[in-house]
């Protein structure tokens, strides 16, 4: 089942969406994203959304904490994606597929229903509706040798040819979108204000945890 966005501009965005609070996921927009859903409430959850507008908020817990275990703080910025593919399997769960559309910023959270809903805007984010805007500004030759040192000193394997044809918006953020960083690091790549920004942060990131070299996730200050 393939479903295709027609989200061109804030306004085209339900300003009421259903939130899925998951730590260390990071959507961008036209990131891909699976999901497994097996929770009784995310699976209402998706039920509910491709019934109406197909749109999922993807969103981290606070990295510090607090509020109950069930409805943990939230960070104020999240990525709004719609389920673009969906199948059921034989025990229940369901396999969806988010693509981000836009970032949004949450302005209140709306009283519970099983699964969290919060009002939200887009309006700081026009950008975000604009296909590979600020490709020119990013420092592809940093973000390849900041990949390059990850990779080798991590003895990983990557997919090189597809790597140098991908245009930077697709390169940066599906390389900050499978980035192994943790909540503030993720978090800071969500919302840098620009792709040039975005960049930044991964080139600085992946520096951190080059030099750091034990291990353990960076942290940014």
């Amino acid at each position: 089942m393939s479903l295709h966005s027609g989200y061109k501009s804030p306004g085209d965005c339900p300003a009421i969406i259903p939130v899925f609070p998951l730590p260390g996921a990071l959507l961008l927009p036209r990131g891909q994203m699976p999901l497994n859903i097996f929770e009784p409430r995310y699976l209402t959850m998706v039920d509910d959304a491709l019934r109406t507008d197909r749109i999922i908020g993807m969103i981290q817990p606070e990295a510090d904490g607090g509020g109950p275990p069930m409805a943990p703080r939230l960070y104020r910025v999240g990525c709004a994606g719609r389920i673009t593919q969906y199948a059921e399997t034989g025990d229940g769960r369901c396999l969806i597929s988010l693509t981000g559309v836009a970032r949004f910023r949450v302005e209140s959270e709306i009283a519970a229903t099983g699964y969290r809903r919060c009002q939200v805007s887009y309006d700081d984010f026009f950008s975000d509706f604009e296909p590979r805007a600020g490709e020119e500004a990013v420092d592809r030759e940093a973000v390849l040798k900041a990949l390059r040192e990850f990779v080798e000193a991590n003895d990983l394997k990557v997919d090189w040819a597809g790597i140098e044809e991908a245009p930077n918006e697709a390169l940066v953020n599906a390389l900050c979108m499978m980035s192994p960083f943790g909540v503030r690091e993720k978090q800071a790549m969500l919302e840098a204000p620009d792709l040039k920004t975005r960049a930044e942060v991964l080139v600085a990131v992946t520096e951190m945890e080059l030099v750091r070299g034990d291990g353990s996730e960076p942290t940014l200050q």
